[in-house]
């Protein structure tokens, strides 16, 4: 039977109701649960509420704090330094851009720092804030290991993903978010959690051999974006998300799949007021003269339209919302086993049924 698509609101509120249910005050616990439940609108399901449990069980073992109460170590006219204090991701992000805007619009640009943070999820979600508000953001993270340095063969450099939004007038917001290896390390989850196989180009295994196989993938190193540059992008990216934050960085940095260790993450944020080098009016203009010209290039062969960054999400939006989010098999069976850890079976988004109760064999990665 074809699984039945899930309404996004009745999953957003189980979500939400997750994290209430393991500490987290209800603002923070309902902004994590439309960040996540974000995602899978626009198409990610790589950081979508496939990452739910792994966040609970940091929450459970003490290495992520469910009540943010973030510090300010330097606070500097533009300038600012967030301690998060190992607070979830989302809600010291969601703070550090609000501030970051503010300095902005008071200072032109506003540059803010966070350190020992969480993961935040889609880098996309903090950026287009500042792009509905008038401004360029610019937000840099780094993460666990996951590619290997150019030349080498262990993990030792994060994905390291990095986002820039842009107001865009009549088109809404051009956003660019991308990790630094051939593909973000929660796609190749997505395919364990489907039971496929990954391309290959993707990632090597442990003893260094292309593979198609999602968990030897992840046990392996996935490879950089554009060879060489992908490499260098992502080390630039740790020097400014980890070292220059007085965060962890390289291999002090944890992941939120493991559940036992601080994540000692760091990201930095700088927001650039638009009205402070133009009117805003001109630079929504400029925009979208651009945009156009972009989309009225001669197609290539086999190409079905042009599309600025950003608009496949926003199309994506559109159709999830109206027809429901569809997710694979594991993933409910995650979500059913969520729901009977908190005693919030009531306020599952599908039937219990439908959701198989085997995990994956041999994954220890989705525990």
């Amino acid at each position: 039977m074809a699984p039945q698509p899930i309404d996004p609101h009745a999953l957003r509120a189980f979500t939400a109701a997750v994290f209430m249910a393991v500490g987290v005050p209800a603002p923070d616990a309902h902004l994590v649960a439309d960040s996540l439940v974000q995602a899978d609108l626009w198409g990610h399901q790589s950081h979508g509420v496939l990452r739910a449990g792994w966040y609970v069980a940091r929450l459970r073992s003490g290495v992520m704090t469910p009540v943010a109460e973030p510090a300010f170590v330097i606070d500097a006219g533009a300038i600012a330094v967030l301690d998060g204090r190992h607070g979830i991701g989302q809600v010291l992000t969601a703070r550090a851009m609000d501030e970051a805007i503010r300095r902005a619009k008071q200072y032109g640009v506003g540059v803010v720092a966070v350190r020992n943070s969480n993961h935040f999820g889609t880098a996309f979600y903090f950026t287009r804030t500042a792009a509905e508000e008038g401004c360029i953001a610019l937000l840099t993270t780094n993460g666990s290991p996951a590619m290997a340095p150019w030349g080498g063969r262990t993990k030792t450099v994060g994905a390291n993903p990095w986002s820039v939004a842009a107001p865009a007038g009549r088109y809404g917001v051009m956003v660019m978010d991308i990790a630094n290896t051939a593909v973000a390390r929660g796609k190749i989850y997505v395919a364990r959690q489907q039971g496929v196989p990954i391309p290959l180009g993707w990632a090597l295994d442990a003893a260094g051999t292309p593979t198609t196989d999602p968990l030897a993938a992840l046990e392996g190193v996935v490879l950089p974006m554009a060879g060489h540059k992908g490499y260098a992008i992502a080390l630039i990216m740790d020097v400014l998300s980890g070292v220059l934050t007085g965060s962890g960085f390289g291999t002090a940095v944890h992941g939120p799949y493991q559940s036992a260790q601080r994540s000692h993450c760091g990201h930095l944020i700088i927001a650039l007021n638009v009205e402070a080098f133009q009117p805003l009016a001109a630079f929504h203009a400029r925009m979208e003269r651009l945009i156009t010209e972009i989309k009225a290039a001669p197609l290539a062969q086999d190409a079905e339209a042009i599309f600025f960054p950003g608009e496949l999400e926003a199309r994506n939006e559109v159709h999830n919302r109206r027809d429901g989010l569809v997710f694979p098999e594991q993933t409910l069976t995650d979500l059913a086993a969520l729901a009977r850890e908190t005693g919030l079976e009531a306020a599952l988004p599908f039937p219990v049924s439908s959701a198989c109760d085997t995990p994956v064999p041999g994954c220890r990665f989705l525990r």
